[in-house]
């Protein structure tokens, strides 16, 4: 292999020292690298995505190209599209944490792109995809940030490529970025405010062999490179071509009044423990980039997935500020979801601290203080930090309403204070930190889990296609079939399905916090009874379109519930329910009754209640003018007569929802439904609820 020395002109070559990775100058481009024990670092430039050997190899001169840790060196002539790995010589030692061969093909850990797949060959060398030499300029025509108030964020979880790959999605892209763009007029049309998208930073798509295993990561929770958008989703395979599609996602998504969110993953890496390939960090710094047990041979393993990236090492913190604001500022993105977010507060020896760096550090970050971070509170070693990650700068996934709502529509017993609990907001654990309530983010279903069609058609995960006997995914899912496994030929049991998904999404919306919904549970998308679809890239986990016709009562129905939402202050309170008496009119802002209008005994374990929550403001403040709204749930097996308290009856109420009548009469979008009886009571059968709203 020719080894070649590239001599450039001395001011040029230590001019530009960070930031890291391959950054584009007027002559060429900067390639710099962090590595504490290498001996030897190489550049390899290829000229195609094919090619096997490089077609130029550059040595750093560890004299005049190495800063302390820090290799970097300009290399005149490159432009963008160059495609380029690294190569680091130093100690093999793995009882010592460290893993260098002179041979390894490394990914940069700052690639802006990615290109090609894993290349198979007999001389033993793994060559994982190249990185691609990326130009960062685009034209954003004025595009910026939409700095929507979390109160008023509606988020919807997508997969970018299950979201369109369908044939029934009728895109001309499908399975890309630019098929997302061909579907903002639904997601418009359904009017959430924000998408989440999975992760779309890049992982493998083939294994180590070239071959596509037979259980792909079709999630994508296994990273290759941070600050790279996944080569997979776009419709351009050119180098960099992902790389224009994805701002042109983003820039149309804002466009049409849409925020984006990224699912981040900086809890472990595609490099997997001790047997897995050495393709990136482990190859560069890996005690470094990885949590190590006391034998550095082998990786703590929080993440569940082999080994543990070091979030609190200095030089890893920096690399997921720098991430971070990459995506920010590149990208325009408008938040983050942290993946397994509890790993983040583990100290350097894997032990849970208080204040841990790397949180604080990200809440308090300037170049961050637009957007929106979110945590996955807990992570795979045991941590549950829900209600208690980080100060109000964060939001977190709420595990506890997801459990509390669905044991309550379940039927299940005691179930009736927490789901009052989780309905006004979850004060019981953002309160007491000071943290207001969109610090909860609302869900019933994500995409680990069932859907919201299968979580009301079976008992039981049905996992067999995903390879692992069934051993895989949560076997605590709160779910229920309602008289027979899967599909239903029961008219009956059908209905009683259709009303339960109703009270599921009605409880969600109306919920104080923010809610989240997963894509296609607005038109009953099922996964057969799999509630662990990350290897499934088929029409297991592919949204068909055809259900949105099919399920277009529900749609519409969904699309009702988030209209409100959107128009009423009410339901998205910015400080948490009092329950305390006005002065003026004797009304609380929240209050709640048993079935005869009686003030709740929390100790009598009954499943039916009426909640009335009271409006905000006041006629001279128009701006938080609303309803107010009177929720009669029954989530019990028997059929329910309610009388509305004494206090609100003055008012005169109309139907909004009852999720027992069929459509058209299920909802009134325009709330002009019929008035509530005279005799002020209203029949429920068992599993339904019905919300009535007044004018202030």
């Amino acid at each position: 292999m020719l080894m070649h020395m590239r001599h450039t002109h001395p001011k040029l070559q230590f001019t530009h020292m960070l930031p890291y990775g391959a950054v584009i100058h007027d002559q060429g481009v900067q390639f710099v690298i962090f590595s504490r024990h290498a001996t030897e670092m190489r550049l390899l430039l290829y000229n195609e995505i094919d090619d096997l050997e490089p077609a130029e190899i550059i040595n750093f001169d560890s004299n005049n190209d190495r800063w302390g840790d820090i290799w970097s060196i300009f290399v005149p002539g490159v432009e963008a599209g160059q495609l380029y790995h690294f190569q680091a010589s130093g100690p093999n030692d793995p009882s010592r944490g460290l893993r260098f061969s002179p041979t390894a093909r490394l990914i940069d850990p700052y690639a802006k792109a990615l290109a090609g797949t894993y290349q198979a060959s007999g001389d033993g060398i793994l060559r994982p995809p190249k990185c691609v030499v990326v130009d960062d300029n685009f034209d954003w025509e004025g595009d910026r940030h939409l700095r929507r108030e979390l109160s008023e964020t509606i988020i919807y979880e997508m997969h970018v490529r299950g979201f369109t790959k369908h044939e029934s999605s009728g895109v001309e892209h499908p399975g890309t970025y630019l098929g997302v763009i061909e579907k903002i007029p639904y997601l418009q049309s359904l009017g959430v405010t924000a998408v989440e998208l999975m992760p779309v930073h890049e992982f493998p798509i083939f294994g180590t062999d070239g071959k596509k295993p037979p259980r792909p990561n079709y999630w994508g929770y296994d990273p290759l490179a941070f600050f790279a958008p996944h080569r997979g989703y776009a419709h351009d395979q050119s180098p960099g071509g992902q790389v224009i599609e994805f701002k042109q996602m983003v820039k149309a998504l804002h466009e049409a009044g849409i925020e984006v969110i990224l699912d981040v993953v900086f809890n472990h890496t595609s490099e997997g423990n001790e047997l897995g390939p050495s393709v990136s960090f482990k190859g560069l710094e890996n005690p470094v980039y990885y949590m190590l047990e006391s034998d550095q041979r082998y990786y703590k393993n929080y993440s569940g997935c082999g080994n543990t990236i070091n979030g609190n090492h200095p030089i890893v913190r920096e690399m997921i500020f720098h991430c971070l604001r990459h995506w920010v500022h590149n990208y325009h993105v408008d938040g983050f979801r942290f993946d397994l977010a509890s790993i983040l507060s583990r100290d350097r020896s894997g032990h849970l601290v208080p204040n841990p760096p790397l949180v604080e550090a990200i809440g308090e970050d300037p170049m961050l203080a637009d957007t929106k971070i979110i945590a996955e509170a807990w992570d795979a070693a045991g941590a549950y930090q829900v209600g208690s990650f980080g100060d109000d700068r964060w939001a977190e996934w709420n595990g506890r309403y997801r459990d509390d709502v669905r044991g309550y529509w379940r039927g299940d017993s005691g179930t009736r204070g927490p789901l009052a609990t989780r309905l006004a907001g979850s004060a019981d654990l953002y309160q007491p930190g000071g943290r207001p309530p969109c610090s909860s983010i609302n869900f019933i279903t994500s995409h680990d889990g069932f859907t919201l069609n299968d979580m009301v058609s079976y008992r039981e995960k049905h996992n067999l296609a995903n390879g692992e006997d069934n051993r895989d995914g949560d076997n605590n899912n709160f779910s229920e079939n309602f008289g027979v496994e899967g599909p239903a030929d029961d008219p009956v049991i059908d209905q009683l399905r259709l009303r339960q998904i109703k009270n599921l999404i009605a409880t969600l919306m109306l919920s104080q916090g923010v809610p989240m919904l997963v894509a296609g549970d607005e038109f009953r998308r099922t996964q057969n009874g799999n509630n662990n679809a990350y290897c499934q890239d088929n029409e297991v986990s592919w949204l068909d379109w055809k259900l949105v016709e099919q399920s277009s009562e529900l749609v519409r129905f969904c699309r009702s519930l988030i209209s409100f939402r959107r128009n009423q202050p009410t339901v998205r309170r910015q400080q948490f329910l009092t329950g305390v008496p006005d002065s003026k009119d004797g009304w609380a802002d929240v209050s709640w009754f048993n079935t005869h209008g009686s003030a709740v005994d929390w100790h009598v374990d009954e499943q039916p209640i009426i909640c009335l929550l009271a409006a905000p403001g006041s006629e001279d403040d128009p701006e938080e003018k609303g309803r107010d709204v009177l929720l009669m749930m029954n989530s019990g097996g028997d059929d329910c007569q309610f009388t509305i308290p004494a206090i609100s009856k003055s008012k005169n109420w109309s139907l909004f929802i009852d999720t027992s009548l069929p459509a058209p009469k299920d909802v009134y979008p325009e709330l002009n439904g019929p008035e509530l009886p005279i005799s002020g009571s209203h029949a429920l059968p068992c599993k339904s609820m019905a919300v009535y709203v007044a004018e202030r």
